[in-house]
């Protein structure tokens, strides 16, 4: 679990977050569509809609996140560093279906969500990618840890997943093959495997 850092006007700073931008930028960059509209779920303290936003400057980016706090720092961050294509964060909760946008995107990116929330809620994001990816082609990008059949899972890997589920017993690390199954009954075929720094991965799956 990340430690976050609260400053006086709202702003969580995220040490994860500043470590891993650039990594993930460089796969957005080449996968993500040069204009069109992202769709940001779990946005948490909102470094990386600012980043993203940034650096991808012909997409319009909406963030997203059902903590009240963490939408609080987005706009705090936004205030201080965005851009016009930054959009206000919304209050999705992928556990509840009247929160979604009725909008259709062009790609959906998670980062960091799938093992710090309970199965139901990555049953609910690939529920949403479907509905919010309407065309085919559209991108569904995952980033953090996960367990591999063909890969040993790492020390450090499995110290997080053990604190995880210290902290609540329906989080942890999740199955790649299971989170890959579920995509596809929703309409989103794996397409990448990238392995990225400190044990994560980056999945990429196309809307069809």
């Amino acid at each position: 679990m990340d430690t976050l850092t609260a400053r006086p006007d709202g702003a969580l700073a995220s040490p994860a977050s500043l470590r891993n931008a650039e990594p993930i930028l460089r796969l957005l960059r080449a996968h993500l569509p040069k204009s069109g509209r992202v769709l940001e779920i779990a946005a948490g303290s909102g470094q990386h809609a600012v980043f993203f936003s940034g650096a991808l400057p012909g997409l319009d980016w909406t963030p997203s996140d059902p903590s009240a706090d963490a939408r609080a720092s987005i706009a705090a961050w936004a205030a201080e560093g965005g851009t016009d294509r930054l959009q206000p964060p919304l209050a999705l909760d992928c556990l509840d279906e009247t929160t979604w946008p009725a909008d259709g995107f062009d790609a959906v990116v998670c980062i960091n969500m799938v093992h710090i929330s309970p199965w139901a809620a990555t049953e609910g994001l690939m529920k949403l990618a479907e509905r919010a990816l309407p065309r085919p082609g559209g991108l569904l990008y995952l980033y953090g840890p996960y367990r591999e059949a063909e890969v040993p899972l790492a020390p450090s890997n499995e110290a997080f997943d053990a604190s995880l589920k210290s902290r609540d017993a329906a989080w942890g690390l999740r199955d790649r093959d299971a989170v890959v199954a579920l995509a596809r009954s929703h309409g989103l075929a794996l397409t990448l495997r990238t392995e990225m720094p400190a044990n994560n991965i980056s999945l990429l799956f196309r809307r069809v």
